[in-house]
């Protein structure tokens, strides 16, 4: 099961509102998402959660890019809302990385030869490098919510509930029940 919601921070301390990710495709708009939370431009965070497997954090000050901070990259990987969140270079990898990799004949025969393994092999060792170019663990801005009174520390220690968490060290649990 999976939670969202926003968190914006006005004059009058925070303010929450769940939101529905279904129409959200893409991390351009997430971010466009979190700031019509926000018209004075204030700092709105994204919190998504899923239920004891990851979750992350994503930051929008104005109309700067988006801060983004994930627990578990390759839990998130698994899910479609974290697919939004994992973008190339947050994972580190250049965009067009997988258009070399892929002229390049790396079944350790000689010219290309087969070496009498089916096709389908072929497919399979394609899949399981991309799965092991997310990493186990977290990924992104740890330094995400630090300025907000949550420390690196206490962010990569956070993890059943830690969307809770993190609105209890921002001073909005109350605000933030209020919509789960």
């Amino acid at each position: 099961m999976y939670f969202a919601a926003l968190l914006a921070r006005t004059e009058d301390g925070w303010e929450a509102s769940d939101t529905e990710l279904d129409d959200v495709e893409t991390l351009s708009d997430l971010a466009d998402l979190a700031r019509e939370a926000s018209p004075d431009e204030d700092t709105v965070l994204v919190l998504i959660e899923q239920e004891d497997a990851w979750f992350g954090v994503v930051r929008v000050d104005g109309e700067e890019d988006p801060r983004i901070y994930v627990s578990d990259a390759a839990a998130a990987a698994r899910s479609s809302y974290g697919e939004i969140l994992l973008t190339d270079e947050l994972l580190g990898r250049d965009p067009d990385d997988g258009d070399d990799l892929d002229a390049l004949d790396l079944d350790g025969t000689e010219d290309g030869d087969s070496d009498g393994d089916d096709e389908d092999a072929e497919g399979g060792s394609v899949a399981a490098g991309s799965a092991e170019s997310v990493p186990h663990g977290p990924v992104g801005d740890a330094l995400i919510l630090d300025d907000l009174g949550v420390s690196e520390k206490e962010l990569r220690l956070m993890s059943t509930d830690a969307v809770t968490e993190i609105a209890e060290s921002l001073g909005a649990s109350e605000t933030l029940e209020t919509v789960r």
